[in-house]
C-alpha cells in the first residue's frame, strides 16, 4: 500500500499536471527504438507507476523554489522504486512512499526488478537522500521548497547487464530521446517556476541550460542554473565526502543558507 501523509494527500490535487506530464513522457519514450550495444530498456514510469505517481504528489507546486535534476534511473534506485535517486530504504522510510512495482517486459536476468523487496542499495541515492535527510530532518520540510526529477526515465543495459547512460547513445538515438525529455523538462520548469535549477552532475546541468536557452518563456523566468557534484561512487571526489562538497556548492551558489 502506498503511504502518503495527510498533508501530502491534501496537496495532491494540485499535481495533476505533473502526473500528466509524466504520463506523456512515458508514452513518448516507449515509441523510441534503441540498437546494440543496448539490448534491454526499462521504463519505470510504466511498471513502477504507482510509487512514481505517489512521489509526484509530494511536490508542493505553489512553493517549490529549487528543482534538482538527475540523469536517468540507476538499476538499484529508480529502476526498483520509480523515484529519482530512489534507494529503497530512503524512499520507503524517509519519503514514506511504497507501492506496487511490476516486472518489466524483457527483463534482463542479471537485473531483476524486485521493487521494495530489493536488498541492494544504490550508493548515489543513499548519499543524495541521506544529505537531504541530515539537513532537513523531515521529508515534508524538504519538499516545502524543493523537488527532484530525472531528465530521462529509461534504464539502458547491454547484453552483459552493464549500465549504459543516455550520453553514450548513438547521435540519432540520443537526438530523438532528447526531444521527448526536453519537452517534459520544459513543461515541468514552466509549471513549477523554480528560482534555482540544480543539475546533479554536468549532464543534468547541460540539459537545464539547453532547455532554458531554447525557450523564451523559461529564459524570461530567469532561473539560476547551478551544478553540484554527482554522488556516484565512480567519482573519486564523491568518495571523499560528497555530502560536504555538495553542501558547500549549494551554499556558495546561494541555494542554501549556511
Amino acid at each position: 500500500m502506498t503511504k502518503i501523509s495527510r498533508k501530502t494527500s491534501q496537496a495532491s490535487s494540485q499535481n495533476v499536471s505533473l502526473v500528466s506530464f509524466a504520463s506523456e513522457l512515458a508514452d513518448a519514450v516507449d515509441k523510441l527504438k534503441f540498437t546494440a550495444p543496448v539490448t534491454h530498456v526499462y521504463n519505470p514510469l510504466r511498471y513502477a507507476w504507482e510509487p512514481h505517481r505517489s512521489y509526484l504528489q509530494r511536490c508542493n507546486v505553489d512553493t517549490t523554489e529549487v528543482l534538482f535534476l538527475g540523469m536517468n534511473p540507476g538499476p538499484w534506485g529508480m529502476a526498483q522504486t520509480g523515484v529519482p535517486f530512489g534507494q529503497v530504504q530512503s524512499v520507503r522510510d524517509w519519503l514514506g512512499i511504497e507501492g506496487l512495482v511490476n516486472r518489466p517486459k524483457g527483463e534482463h536476468p542479471k537485473r531483476p526488478i524486485e521493487g521494495f523487496s530489493c536488498t541492494r542499495s544504490e550508493v548515489s541515492g543513499e548519499r543524495f537522500w541521506g544529505l537531504l535527510r541530515e539537513r532537513f530532518g523531515s521529508a515534508d520540510h524538504f519538499f516545502k521548497h524543493h523537488f527532484v526529477a530525472n531528465y530521462c526515465p529509461l534504464v539502458f543495459m547491454e547484453s552483459s547487464a552493464r549500465n549504459r547512460t543516455p550520453d553514450k547513445l548513438p547521435a540519432d538515438e540520443a537526438s530523438r530521446l532528447r526531444l521527448a525529455c526536453d519537452s517534459h523538462l520544459r513543461a515541468v520548469i514552466s509549471f513549477l517556476k523554480p528560482k534555482y535549477l540544480v543539475g546533479v552532475g554536468a549532464f543534468a546541468e547541460s540539459c537545464f541550460a539547453r532547455v532554458v536557452e531554447t525557450s523564451e518563456e523559461l529564459a524570461a523566468q530567469g532561473p539560476r542554473i547551478v551544478r553540484i557534484l554527482h554522488p556516484s561512487p565512480a567519482s573519486p571526489l564523491a568518495n571523499r565526502g560528497w555530502s560536504a562538497v555538495a553542501t558547500k556548492q549549494l551554499i556558495d551558489a546561494g541555494v542554501w543558507k549556511r
